[in-house]
């Protein structure tokens, strides 16, 4: 779940502002006056309660963890949480227990806050107000105030220009006292695969030979449920993983064995018969989904303008309400499930009021397709899923013929509540997706790609995230979480809890909360820790040591296989298989590839039993180190061209010594890169380390005078990866003259050494 939009792939951050998901919060009366003072001026110091606690916040600028809520509470300040352009937002600092407050600092980045008021929470839910400000000027406020909580939040209402809201630092000061939870989202040891929360809502409800269940949403004013067939249900399984015609039976069943009663599709057609009937045999029910344009996911790309396209919206209603005849008396239905993710996909197509006009006529053709499906089908409700909670006012104006809600939620599930709450809905709603937090929402690791939560964080976050739903009693109806596949690629070992039809901790984490007895039952290996040492400069082609901690809690024997993933060099989503070697006590031994940019490591531990954890780290593979003396590292770079749109890719990135910066030119045969030696220099070597786009063509020449050229060498043959070249060089001027690029693109050059030796 998102509570602001993303900003379109591709586009520059600050292009234009996100809009504001959550509806300010109600605050209570405002305190007495609280003093200002200069930082400098503060009182002795009390305890510092709030840096390294859990933080959250309304919205994020763009979605990027550059921007994240904890980096207020971070302790650095070079670092800030940054939100959407628009107000209200707020931060808020879980204290983790209840403590007294009595001084709050501010240290704001240049887009302030004008008006904004300090608040103080038992539950997150109702707020005291201890101080309020209309007249903020940004800097640094220190803040005296008194007053007591276990949750201190920011609300800011209102900004100076038309940036958002951005802290360096949020620090609260006190003393903390009480002696509850450290987390009471997250109890227990955390390094138990198994939380101790068991909580399976409503028994399961059979699924009969034949007829149409009868399935409505009951109840009302914040106490909900879903019946069926008379008797309350609560929504628990997993989205559906596609597999072979014969295994769908046996997969059903290990939905079943999980005491799961739900699954849901994204699509319904020909192929979905079989899935029902499947379902029915194994008393689990379906929330049947239809794609709708844009959305979220394979197969509903495009950009359909709501407004004005009458025959895709005449053709696809007319194809939706096909399946439904087809597939309304199958006892297995549970739900229609119109759209996933529209309203947030849209704003890869539109911007600006065109986008909201879209969205409101996308919401309302929604509405159209519920009413048509009930004048057809009145046994069963309808919702519509998105994965952004700001898509909810939509659906609420415009969509009221809708029995619930639908929202696909990852790292953020616990904060769905307080959204709901904001927002006066006035409809229950189901997670339709959900689990771990997911690559776009987790900071990046010392390699600077997406830090992918270990396998016993994963396998705590399904029942952690059923127990804030079930905490929204009467308002939350229960979750399909992701995924039930078998894929074992990178987004299967991220989010799946049976790659390669093998059970994971999460599988079984979840069996547990929702009632199974795993007394007897043979569950994963349990990786507590994989390191790599070094993993920021591995050389290409070297034996890369790492190492893991694994145990099986049956005593069963765990074999071990890695693979290797480039997704973050080339954007591949398999895993290659590689030789792995075990040195005894933990230690293990892979040959790094050759290839230079940063990699996963993956090691799945198999029990024999069919179970397996699965662990992985990342690694930068780096050219391999040239003896002499780099002359050109730090000196004047320049080049014939290079990228201003998509990053930094200037010509001093190539001769910085870092081969996690680059150089990339335009899209041209003809270009070059020259470095300044600063004075005539003789060299013997040169080293290129190419990014993907490499050169087949160049040639590597000198010059006194930066006019007058001469060629020291010529290379026709190039493959791209590192060229180790052997010269005999003379010259102030070093330059790279390409005349030939290797692949379609430009060229782009992670670094130019030149050795003396």
């Amino acid at each position: 779940m998102r509570t602001t939009p993303p900003t379109a792939p591709g586009r520059p951050r600050r292009r234009r502002a996100a809009r504001a998901a959550l509806a300010a919060l109600a605050s209570g009366a405002l305190a007495g006056a609280a003093l200002v003072v200069p930082a400098t001026t503060a009182s002795a110091e009390p305890v510092l309660l709030s840096q390294g606690k859990p933080a959250t916040a309304s919205s994020v600028q763009d979605d990027w963890a550059g921007y994240a809520a904890g980096n207020a509470v971070d302790g650095d300040l070079g670092t800030r949480w940054s939100s959407a352009w628009s107000d209200p937002q707020w931060l808020q600092v879980d204290l983790q227990q209840a403590a007294s407050v009595d001084r709050v600092e501010l240290v704001w980045e240049g887009a302030f806050s004008s008006a904004y008021q300090v608040q103080v929470s038992d539950d997150a839910s109702a707020w005291r107000t201890l101080y309020s400000t209309t007249q903020g000027d940004g800097g640094t406020d220190v803040l005296d105030v008194d007053g007591e909580g276990r949750y201190v939040r920011v609300l800011s209402t209102a900004r100076p220009g038309g940036y958002g809201h951005s802290l360096y630092e949020f620090r609260v000061f006190g003393e903390a006292g009480g002696s509850g939870p450290v987390d009471p989202t997250d109890p227990g040891d955390p390094t138990d695969p198994f939380p101790d929360y068991v909580h399976p809502g409503h028994p399961t409800v059979p699924v009969k030979d034949s007829g149409p269940s009868v399935v409505k949403v009951v109840g009302g004013n914040g106490d909900w449920d879903l019946q069926v067939d008379g008797q309350p249900y609560t929504v628990r399984g997993f989205t559906w993983g596609g597999t072979s015609a014969e295994e769908t039976g046996p997969r059903m069943q290990g939905l079943a064995d999980i005491n799961g009663n739900t699954t849901r599709t994204w699509g319904t057609g020909a192929d979905s018969r079989a899935i029902l009937d499947a379902a029915a045999a194994h008393d689990v029910r379906v929330i049947a989904g239809f794609w709708l344009m844009p959305g979220g996911g394979p197969g509903s790309g495009g950009c359909i303008d709501y407004r004005t396209d009458t025959t895709y919206k005449n053709d696809t209603k007319a194809d939706i309400l096909r399946w439904v005849e087809e597939y309304k008396n199958h006892p297995a239905v549970l739900m229609w499930n119109i759209g996933n993710e529209a309203i947030l996909g849209l704003q890869n197509c539109y911007s600006g009021t065109e986008l909201e006009e879209i969205r409101d006529a996308y919401a309302s053709f929604v509405n159209e397709v519920s009413v048509a499906i009930h004048a057809i089908d009145p046994n069963h409700p309808t919702s519509n899923t998105d994965a952004w909670t700001g898509a909810w006012p939509y659906i609420r104006d415009h969509a009221p013929d809708l029995d619930l809600l639908s929202i696909n939620a990852y790292g953020d599930v616990c904060s769905i509540a307080s959204a709901w709450e904001a927002g006066n809905y006035g409809k229950p709603y189901v997670l339709t997706e959900g689990g771990a937090a997911g690559e776009w929402e987790v900071p990046d690791d010392a390699n600077g790609v997406p830090d992918e939560p270990t396998d016993i964080e994963k396998s705590r976050a399904l029942p952690l995230s059923w127990k804030c739903l079930m905490e929204h009693e009467g308002k939350a109806l229960g979750a399909t979480f992701f995924h039930y596949g078998v894929e074992g690629d990178f987004g299967g070992v991220w989010f799946n809890v049976t790659p390669g039809n093998n059970k994971r901790l999460g599988y079984h984490a979840i069996a547990q909360t929702w009632g199974v007895d795993l007394a007897g039952v043979n569950t994963a290996p349990r990786i507590s820790g994989m390191a790599i040492p070094g993993a920021t400069s591995v050389t290409a082609g070297a034996t890369l040591d790492f190492d893991l901690a694994a145990t099986d809690p049956d005593g069963d024997p765990i074999n071990y296989v890695a693979f290797f993933n480039s997704k973050y060099i080339d954007g591949a989503g398999g895993l290659a298989w590689t030789e792995l070697t075990s040195k005894g006590q933990g230690k293990f031994s892979v040959t790094a590839p050759s290839r230079l940019g940063v990699w996963k490591l993956y090691v799945w531990a198999e029990d024999g039993k069919g179970n397996v954890g699965v662990e992985t780290r990342s690694f930068r593979v780096v050219a391999p180190p040239v003896a002499g003396t780099n002359i050109a590292q730090g000196k004047t770079t320049t080049a014939s061209s290079f990228d201003p749109w998509n990053g930094n890719w200037s010509p001093g990135q190539a001769t910085d010594g870092d081969q996690g910066t680059r150089w990339a030119s335009n899209w041209n045969d003809d270009e070059w890169l020259t470095v300044d030696l600063g004075s005539v220099q003789a060299f013997q070597h040169v080293q290129l380390v190419w990014e993907t786009a490499f050169g087949k063509a160049y040639r590597i020449q000198t010059s006194n005078d930066g006019q007058s050229w001469t060629t020291v060498r010529t290379v026709t043959d190039g493959d791209g990866g590192v060229d180790s070249l052997d010269v005999a060089g003379n010259g102030r001027y070093v330059r790279l003259q390409l005349d030939a690029r290797g692949t379609e693109w430009s060229y782009s050059l992670f670094e130019l050494g030149v050795y003396q030796r």
